[in-house]
């Protein structure tokens, strides 16, 4: 059917439009929830450890942990997707999270902590790069940085309506009904998910051919645009090919260092803020939305200019070299307010601006189930950075009173990303990376 229907321009550009807008701001909106669920953590604590008596490395831990039941449940999560569709899973993963993330009110133990952090995790894996290989249904990879981008600045706006937000609940609403205000943060942040995942039982369509609200050329356009891509010789498609591919755990390496970055901005924004001298938790999370606001506007920006250029290689190496450098200035920078919010803020635009196009190269050289198994492995394993990265600043900060040897130690990190994109994956002027060098 596809093969004899013609379409024209005019056809294929509002079928893409129209799937944007209808299914971009709803996504954005779900991964909005669940980020503000799992890194309102980092507000929580500035209450909660003093009335839970916990220490930094308490909290390290806890707030890392959350990524080992990720990293464990990711994989069979994406498998799961493709048998039975993006609407099922994504609202089994979305009511989850809402509901463990309300019972983190009642934490009075590290025990309890680490459970339901690890749990939170477990529940949530899966999310992301089922979204990722929901969106590779919708859009071919000539569109996908751009989308990837659009979709991935939901972590950014989290960040920027999060810590207003939460800074608002645990200043107005602390000593509610005998509740302290890290208490109600989780209650009033978990709710809204629960309610979100049984909209998506109602809103979500699996594929073009059941969405409604496009003409059946319009369907077809976007069937063409997929069908080629994974038609391309070049691409794998089984899930062994995923798993014993170099250049997966080559992607699963970079992603490792990527995240490190973003995990410390997410959990420790708050921690640094305060460390600068700025007092009050509305101050701080006002504060704190200024470096994810510009790390919003740098994602667009190089997810767009990626796919405008058609290059990959250098717009993730060089926003990673901005994030190391900026991690080391804030590091380097704690005893002046102004100019370490202002490297803070540099870093956030190196590290966000590196995930839109990232995520544009495993669909180079994966498609159907490969894809599937081998964007949820990238990600479950870079994710381990989640638990890597909070637990090393805690521990470094326990053992020499400051923040700066974590800081330096993630600025490593995401400069080692620059150095592996730079030496490991080959340059190709359209790309940035061709199949047969992504196989070699």
């Amino acid at each position: 059917m596809d093969k004899s229907l013609r379409v024209t321009p005019k056809e294929r550009e509002s079928a893409y439009r129209k799937a944007t807008w209808r299914l971009i701001p709803f996504l954005i909106l779900l991964f909005i929830l669940a980020w503000i669920d799992r890194v309102n953590i980092g507000f929580a604590k500035l209450q909660m450890l003093n009335d839970l008596r916990f220490s930094e490395a308490v909290y390290g831990l806890g707030a890392g942990i959350f990524f080992i039941g990720y990293f464990l449940f990711e994989v069979p999560s994406n498998l799961y997707l493709e048998k039975i569709g993006a609407r099922k899973t994504l609202a089994r993963i979305t009511i989850l999270w809402g509901a463990i993330s309300m019972a983190m009110a009642l934490v009075q133990t590290p025990a309890q902590f680490y459970l339901l952090r690890f749990l939170l995790g477990a529940a949530e894996a899966g999310f992301f790069p089922g979204v990722v290989l929901y969106l590779t249904y919708w859009f071919p990879l000539a569109r996908r940085a751009r989308i990837n981008g659009l979709f991935m600045t939901s972590f950014a706006i989290a960040g920027v309506i999060g810590g207003p937000l939460a800074g608002l609940i645990m200043s107005n609403m602390d000593g509610l009904n005998q509740w302290r205000g890290w208490q109600w943060l989780f209650i009033v942040e978990g709710a809204p998910s629960i309610l979100a995942g049984l909209a998506v039982l109602r809103y979500l369509p699996e594929t073009p051919a059941g969405a409604g609200w496009l003409s059946p050329a319009e369907q077809a356009a976007i069937r063409q645009d997929i069908a080629a891509d994974q038609r391309d010789p070049n691409k794998q498609s089984s899930l062994k090919a995923a798993f014993t591919s170099p250049y997966v755990w080559l992607c699963a390496a970079i992603y490792f260092c990527i995240v490190s970055g973003n995990a410390t901005i997410a959990f420790w924004s708050p921690s640094i803020i305060k460390e600068l001298g700025i007092q009050g938790t509305l101050n701080i999370g006002l504060i704190s939305a200024l470096p994810f606001l510009a790390g919003t506007i740098a994602m667009v920006w190089n997810g767009a200019h990626s796919d405008k250029t058609g290059e990959r290689r250098m717009h993730c190496a060089a926003a990673t070299l901005i994030a190391a450098l900026g991690l080391v200035l804030t590091a380097a920078l704690l005893h002046s307010t102004w100019l370490a919010l202002l490297a803070l803020t540099l870093a956030s635009i190196g590290i966000l601006a590196a995930f839109p196009v990232f995520w544009s190269l495993p669909s180079l050289f994966l498609t159907g189930t490969a894809a599937a198994g081998g964007i949820a492995l990238i990600n479950s394993v870079g994710n381990l950075a989640g638990f890597v990265a909070p637990y090393m600043i805690g521990f470094l900060k326990t053992g020499t009173g400051n923040l700066s040897a974590g800081l330096y130690f993630v600025a490593l990190l995401e400069a080692a990303a620059a150095v592996l994109i730079l030496l490991c994956i080959k340059k190709s002027p359209q790309t940035g990376l061709t199949p047969q060098e992504a196989q070699a």
